[in-house]
């Protein structure tokens, strides 16, 4: 018997390995969470093999879901390509897109393939920097459109998602007990500076700024080093760091928004399509 993958099953299925739960995966595709079980359910029927594991924290691969993954992923490129290039619906053109550091390790891979799929002729220019940074470009006119950070009490943008900063450092070094404690922090005009300066202020703590970055790379290798902690958001600590709990002597973090902000009042249709998958790719990740 000739068995056929269904694209809309296996849509489902790569939402569900790229959130690792059924809920996000159901939001994500618009479907309810029974439904999403109940695909899930008909896939490893068709294909006679498991391809979920579920956990406490969700679910996770098998060895054939794993398999099955990478060719998923191929074949809704292929398809979404061929779709919009056959119906005319594809665009062209080169977009220039800019995003923090810790959102682009997170969340870019996932935007830059489902927009691919969507729209393979279009080249994507990609630029990392802090926010304030992002804003200058945005200012120059040298990017189209920009995933940025803003604070809860600015209300002038639609949020589309929030995300806790924390206090990061070394799993195997006890950095967060020096005194003064050592800070690894971006640009002085950054959320992570500014939330971290202001808030050991509020308690007393004493801390030095001992070490600064523009790039997640240098903040993250201090932190390895176990030569002083960092401010992240939640979604960028990698897996080899730790979150390190909050105390009176190292008080709790405040919350950013994250928002689209573009170059233009009236963007192209390019650029307004990109914002689109932002908006509806980021909050389900």
């Amino acid at each position: 018997m000739t068995r056929h993958l269904d694209i809309d099953l296996l849509r489902t299925f790569v939402a569900i390995a790229e959130t690792r739960t059924l809920g996000r995966a159901a939001s994500k595709v618009g479907r309810t969470q029974a439904a999403v079980s109940m695909q899930v359910k008909k896939l490893e029927e068709m294909l006679n093999q498991p391809l979920l594991n579920r956990t406490g924290r969700g679910v996770a691969l098998t060895l054939h879901g794993e398999r099955l993954l990478g060719h998923a992923r191929t074949i809704l490129r292929h398809h979404d390509a061929a779709v919009a290039d056959v119906s005319g619906a594809g665009l062209t053109g080169t977009l220039r897109f800019g995003c923090p550091d810790d959102y682009a390790a997170a969340f870019l891979p996932h935007i830059l393939r489902s927009f691919a799929g969507l729209h393979p002729q279009v080249f994507v220019e990609v630029y990392c920097a802090p926010t304030p940074r992002l804003l200058e470009q945005l200012a120059k006119h040298a990017l189209d459109l920009a995933l940025i950070s803003t604070t809860d009490v600015d209300s002038t943008t639609p949020i589309i998602r929030r995300e806790p900063l924390v206090w990061v450092g070394n799993r195997h070094d006890d950095a967060v007990a020096r005194e003064p404690l050592q800070l690894a922090l971006s640009d002085p005009d950054t959320f992570d500076h500014l939330a971290a300066c202001e808030r050991l202020d509020a308690v007393g703590r004493p801390y030095r700024v001992a070490y600064a970055s523009g790039a997640m790379s240098g903040l993250l290798a201090v932190v390895r080093s176990g030569q002083a902690i960092a401010v992240l958001t939640q979604a960028a600590v990698p897996d080899d760091l730790q979150v390190l709990p909050t105390s009176d002597r190292l008080p709790r973090l405040p919350t950013v928004g994250l928002t689209v902000k573009f170059d233009l009042a009236r963007p192209p249709a390019l650029v307004v399509e990109f914002a689109e998958q932002l908006r509806r790719i980021v909050p389900a990740l």
